[in-house]
C-alpha cells in the first residue's frame, strides 16, 4: 500500500506538474509502532521496490472519531467489502469510478481528483484536500 501510494504522488508530479507529499492516517491500533518503523526503513533503507520518496512525514494514528478522513476510508472499505462480498452495489456506484488506476488495474481510492470530483457531505469547496487517496 505505501509503495502504491508512493507510485500515485510521483504520477500526480510527474503528469500534472503537482510535487505534492503525501501523509498516511491510520486509525489507532496496537501496530503503530511496527509502522512507523516501516515506514522509516521504507524511505531511508527501502524494501523490495526501491525507496518510498513522496511522503512528508511517517504515518500518524488517530482515533477514527477524531477525523472525519478515518471515516470516511471507513465507509469506503464498506462499500467495497458489501460490493465485492454480497453483491450489494448501493453505496459501490456511486464511489466506483474515483479509484486511482493504472495499466487497467484500480489501486486506491481518490477523494478529491480534479478530473473526477466526487461531491462529498465531509467537505465544503473551502476545507477539502485537494486530493486524498484511501
Amino acid at each position: 500500500m505505501a509503495r502504491r501510494f508512493d507510485l500515485f504522488l510521483q504520477r500526480c508530479h510527474t503528469k500534472h506538474n503537482d510535487p505534492q507529499r503525501g501523509l498516511m492516517l491510520f486509525d489507532e491500533s496496537s501496530t503503530e509502532q511496527r509502522l512507523q518503523t516501516l515506514a522509516r526503513e521504507f524511505k531511508h533503507k527501502g524494501h523490495s521496490y526501491g525507496k518510498t520518496h513522496n511522503y512528508a512525514e511517517v504515518p500518524v494514528f488517530l482515533n477514527s472519531r477524531a477525523t472525519r478522513l478515518i471515516q470516511l476510508a471507513d465507509l469506503v472499505a464498506y462499500s467495497i467489502f458489501r460490493h465485492f462480498e454480497h453483491g450489494d452495489s448501493t453505496y459501490w456506484d456511486v464511489i466506483k469510478d474515483h479509484f486511482d488506476e493504472e495499466g487497467g488495474v484500480r489501486h486506491g481510492f481518490v477523494l478529491c481528483d480534479a478530473a473526477h470530483p466526487i461531491p462529498t457531505p465531509f467537505f465544503n469547496k473551502k476545507s477539502s484536500p485537494k486530493r486524498a487517496f484511501l
